[in-house]
């Protein structure tokens, strides 16, 4: 019999990708909270996460091997017009499901940001002291020392991912593959950088680090450091779409924006010396998000 696998904020994108990517080695069972999906090999389950109680109830019933939580408010706008909710989704619930976590000694993974610092440097590594510059960083920062606090033993993964998503929750490359595809320009900044990873690159080296029975904080992030221009450019050449339409600005230009750092690329360098292993780069990981295209593995998210 397959171990469980319980994912929280299971109609999210990175929900539905861990789902997809480890339903052959886990029963997964993702834990929705306001929106119903059903994906061919994976239970749901409707959880009250502002409920100590009603979680622990569910997870002595699943009896879950792992609990990934994956529930937040990233809207950095919506977060800071609604710096209340963005502290109770954010940082309530994840205390909440670590402290039935650790009463239960369930194995817990909790999904933080690359947002946490002021973006003055680059590739900033795990032993940094956060420095959040807005209400979804201050959350986040927040969740991170609650979570640990709770249990000393919980894995804080902080990273930024991309990779084919549903139709209601759209990841970055689904907005540029879009756009390019239908003819449409696209602006992208020039002066924002940071080093993201594939969702199933990043999951494995997550599942990874879980299988080394890991805890505290760690920086699961691709190699490369880019900017969201480039990023882009990269899409349109390797998914042979036209990069002309693609055009560049400054987010120094955009005074209206909630402020955010302007380099938010981490170190990967001390998981993957755990790892014994590199990451990958951005062009490796974007030749990766078209093979998944072509052999027809995403047909199940988008049309979700």
């Amino acid at each position: 019999m397959k171990e469980v696998l319980l994912i929280t904020g299971g109609a999210g994108l990175l929900a539905v990708n861990w789902a997809l990517s480890l339903r052959e080695r886990y029963s997964v069972i993702l834990g929705l909270h306001n929106r119903n999906i059903s994906l061919r090999g994976v239970r749901t389950q409707w959880m009250d996460l502002g409920s100590v109680d009603h979680l622990t109830g569910v997870l002595e019933s699943i009896e879950p091997k792992i609990v990934v939580h994956t529930v937040a408010i990233t809207s950095v706008e919506e977060c800071e017009e609604k710096p209340d909710v963005a502290r109770q989704v954010n940082v309530d619930l994840a205390v909440n499901v670590a402290r039935v976590c650790a009463k239960l000694s369930i194995p817990l993974i909790h999904i933080s940001s690359d947002h946490l610092f002021p973006g003055n440097m680059p590739f900033v590594d795990e032993t940094c002291p956060v420095e959040p510059v807005n209400v979804y960083a201050q959350t986040k920062a927040a969740a991170e020392l609650g979570v640990l606090d709770a249990y000393a033993e919980a894995m804080v993964v902080r990273t930024n991912f991309y990779g084919w998503g549903p139709s209601y929750r759209r990841s970055f490359s689904d907005v540029i593959i879009d756009a390019l595809r239908s003819g449409c320009e696209l602006t992208l900044f020039d002066d924002v950088y940071y080093t993201p990873i594939l969702m199933e690159t990043a999951i494995s080296a997550i599942h990874d680090l879980c299988d080394m029975q890991a805890h505290g904080i760690y920086h699961v992030v691709g190699d490369e450091r880019i900017s969201k221009h480039d990023f882009g450019l990269k899409v349109a050449t390797v998914f042979e779409l036209d990069p002309g339409l693609i055009k560049s600005s400054s987010i120094v230009d955009h005074p209206s924006l909630v402020k955010r750092p302007r380099d938010m690329s981490l170190s990967n360098n001390i998981t993957c010396a755990l790892l014994g292993r590199r990451l990958g780069d951005v062009e490796e990981h974007i030749e990766r998000l078209l093979d998944q295209e072509q052999s027809g593995a995403v047909q199940e998210i988008r049309s979700l």
